[in-house]
């Protein structure tokens, strides 16, 4: 290698086995550029590879190491693949500038030279690499700044969450690990139904991410119910229960109301609405708000259903013991097809050991959790 000029501007590297043509470019070139030389092939690789120069100026005809064998070496390496290659030879056939062109150079100038020539497409080049280098940091830029905002507004959701979940805890300090568990219950479900021919349509991996975000936001309308009848310690009455069941409509409400001000549909508050106005809809069509029935049920809620009467079940209250799993299991088996889309009560009965340690990561040491009062198979 040789540095045959002093000027800061862009590297070309000049490769010719001859020693005159390579002094006649670099005298050509020096002006305006700093130019290195390579004699052969191989020194060509390795000035390539350290000084990763702006530009490389390729003789074809070499001995041994050619310059067709060199430019495609430069191409298949990470480090060199993208330096552009100018062919610079005595072989003026058709045949040997496709094959250069081929091989990733970007132009094929035959001897002799015309030095305006050069000057002209070497700078053509030079200025085609740098608006190629642009782009490439931009889209770099402007990919890391979409990762960036992407977790910001995925930091929001979450705050979002936690903030309004956190509300309805104030409220009843049941709810904080049924919120929990219910959570992961859901996620278990979507995980297990994604490939089934009925859900595999609706469940995609961002879906099911979704759903488990918005999932501790389908009690929040029991922010809204009277203590006297959220805090009763015992079964409601006839009166109270259909009190209690207004957490449904004023959940999504709540919700909804938050979407408008934003002036734009929210995607993970659109699963919050659904499970929050439609968790306690039946299969059959008996359950409520609106008496919806079998696939009119919205899939997040479905899912919901058998996951918030499951722990409800297994939960303990002051005027009632939690069931075994086991007992748990049984009762939604026997409500399959009625209560409960059949497909997702064989998801949830082949859940088994993940729901029991889900129950266990998030169990009620330290406070019952769960609701059972919402739904007629917990009490």
């Amino acid at each position: 290698m040789e540095n045959t000029g002093s000027n800061p501007g862009p590297t070309i590297l000049v490769v010719d086995d001859a020693a005159d043509n390579r002094l006649i470019l670099s005298e050509l070139l020096k002006p305006l550029y700093r130019v290195l030389e390579a004699p052969g092939g191989e020194s060509a690789l390795r000035i390539a590879t350290q000084e990763q120069p702006s530009l490389i100026l390729l003789d074809v005809v070499m001995p041994g190491t050619t310059g067709f064998d060199v430019c495609q070496r430069l191409k298949t390496s990470s480090r060199t693949r993208d330096i552009p290659v100018i062919f610079l030879t005595s072989l003026n056939a058709t045949e040997d500038e496709t094959r250069g062109l081929v091989l990733g150079a970007v132009d094929y100038i035959t001897k002799p030279v015309n030095p305006p020539v050069v000057m002209a497409r070497v700078a053509t080049q030079l200025r085609l690499r740098a608006a190629s280098e642009f782009l490439r940091d931009k889209n770099a830029y402007l990919h890391a700044e979409v990762e960036r905002r992407t977790r910001e507004v995925t930091a929001i959701q979450e705050a979002t969450i936690l903030a309004l979940t956190s509300l309805a805890e104030t409220r009843d300090n049941e709810t904080g690990n049924h919120i929990r568990r219910t959570q992961h219950y859901v996620k278990a479900l979507a995980d297990a139904l994604k490939d089934h021919p009925r859900f595999a349509a609706v469940l995609d991996e961002p879906t099911r991410l979704l759903m488990f975000q918005s999932a501790p936001l389908h009690d929040i309308g029991k922010i809204g119910i009277p203590d006297r009848i959220l805090l009763k310690p015992g079964p409601l009455t006839a009166e109270e229960y259909e009190v209690m069941k207004t957490h449904t409509t004023l959940g999504r409400g709540a919700l909804q109301r938050a979407e408008d001000r934003l002036g734009t549909p929210v995607p993970f508050l659109c699963f919050a609405k659904e499970m929050a106005y439609s968790h306690q809809e039946r299969w059959d069509g008996s359950g409520y708000p609106e008496g919806r029935k079998g696939d009119a049920i919205p899939v997040s809620a479905r899912l919901m259903a058998v996951a918030d009467v499951y722990d409800a079940l297994i939960s303990r209250r002051v005027y009632k013991k939690g069931k075994t799993h086991d007992e748990a299991v049984a009762m939604i088996v026997a409500r399959r097809g009625m209560d409960f889309d059949p497909d997702v009560v064989d998801a949830f009965v082949s859940l088994g050991d993940t729901f029991r340690e889900i129950a266990q990561r998030f169990s009620d040491d330290d406070a019952m959790a769960g609701d059972g009062r919402a739904h007629h198979l917990a009490t």
